[in-house]
């Protein structure tokens, strides 16, 4: 009689879709963090290869004293009011300070062909001066330029891939 062949098919994996000015984070190692379409915008990863938990952030802006409301409202839509939130909920998830590896991509000089208000170059600042100030540092980032990206984390391995348009995905 011939051996039995079983097949063991993998579950689908789980993609949570982070939109602009949103965050997201999670401790489901089969899941992948996304954000599409960083201009000028930034994308922030951390995680923690020993817990597999991990966040994804998408800003706009660097300051939110041009509009406190928005900011009360939307904090991840500023540096200064979604940086803390997502290093708060990776901790309150069980993340380590001591191990968090911080990704970043985005901050492009897009659509300001005139260089009139530098909103990649402002957002990186901003974000390197709150991480300076708080102790964490940028393990690799994917910044400037002049095309969109797209930014995916792994909570698997926490690997976490850049891709742009016309272009293969690459690991930062």
């Amino acid at each position: 009689m011939p051996p039995t062949v079983q097949w063991v098919i993998p579950p689908p994996k789980k993609t949570l879709v982070v939109g602009v000015a949103d965050m997201a984070v999670s401790n489901d190692p089969s899941a992948d963090l996304v954000t599409y379409s960083l201009g000028s915008c930034l994308g922030v990863t951390v995680y923690d290869p020993v817990t597999k938990i991990g966040g994804l952030l998408h800003l706009m802006l660097p300051d939110s004293n041009i509009n406190r409301q928005k900011a009360a409202a939307v904090p991840a839509m500023f540096v200064d009011t979604g940086l803390p939130r997502l290093f708060e909920a990776v901790h309150t998830l069980g993340g380590d300070r001591s191990r968090l590896m911080i990704k970043v991509a985005g901050g492009a000089q897009f659509l300001d062909p005139q260089r009139a208000f530098n909103i990649g170059e402002r957002n990186y600042a901003a974000l390197r001066a709150w991480l300076a100030r708080n102790g964490y540092p940028v393990h690799a980032e994917a910044v400037g330029g002049t095309c969109s990206r797209t930014l995916r984390l792994h909570l698997t391995d926490g690997s976490v891939t850049v891709s742009s348009p016309g272009t293969k995905p690459y690991c930062l």
